[in-house]
C-alpha cells in the first residue's frame, strides 16, 4: 500500500490525514495480526515521541470507518489487520502466540450460522481456530 494509497482511504473513510493515522496503517500493512502494543511500538519507532492514545485513537476510528479488522482471541489480546473484503479466518498457536489468515472453506460470509439468529441479519462470522503450530508441536514432541 503506497503512501497516496493509505492518504486516499483515510480520506474516504471521513477521516483527516494525521501523520500517526498514516504510520499506522503502514505498520499493519508491513506486520498483519498485530496487537495495539505492538502497533504503539512500530509507531514510535517511526515518528518518535507520540501520543499512545493518539495510535489507539486511528486504531478505533479506522476499526469503526471499517478500515481494519479487529479479532479479540481470549489469552491473546486484541488483533489488528487491515480489511481486505474477503471472507478469511485465523489459525492461533496457544503456545508461542503465532496468529496467521486461513481460507474460509466455504468462501461466502458468513460460513456459519447459530442455531437461533433472534432475528438478527448475519453478515459476518469471526473464526479463531485454537491449537499447536507445528514448530511447537515439534518443541513438544522433542521434549516428551
Amino acid at each position: 500500500m503506497t503512501l497516496e494509497e493509505r492518504r486516499t482511504s483515510i480520506k474516504e473513510a471521513g477521516l483527516r490525514v494525521t501523520a500517526p493515522r498514516l504510520a499506522v496503517l503502514d505498520v499493519l500493512h508491513a506486520h498483519p495480526h498485530a496487537t495495539a502494543d505492538m502497533v504503539v511500538t512500530a509507531v514510535e519507532e517511526k515518528l518518535g515521541s507520540i501520543s499512545k492514545q493518539a495510535i489507539y485513537d486511528a486504531l478505533a476510528a479506522f476499526t469503526q470507518a471499517g478500515l481494519l479488522r479487529r479479532q479479540v482471541v481470549e489469552g491473546g489480546g486484541a488483533r489488528y489487520e487491515i480489511e481486505r473484503g474477503d471472507n478469511h479466518h485465523h489459525l492461533w498457536c496457544e503456545r508461542c502466540g503465532k496468529y496467521e489468515d486461513v481460507d474460509c472453506a466455504l468462501q461466502q460470509p458468513p460460513c456459519l450460522y447459530p442455531v437461533d439468529d433472534h432475528g438478527y441479519t448475519i453478515r459476518l462470522a469471526d473464526i479463531v481456530y485454537r491449537g499447536v503450530c507445528p514448530d511447537c508441536q515439534k518443541a513438544i514432541d522433542q521434549e516428551s
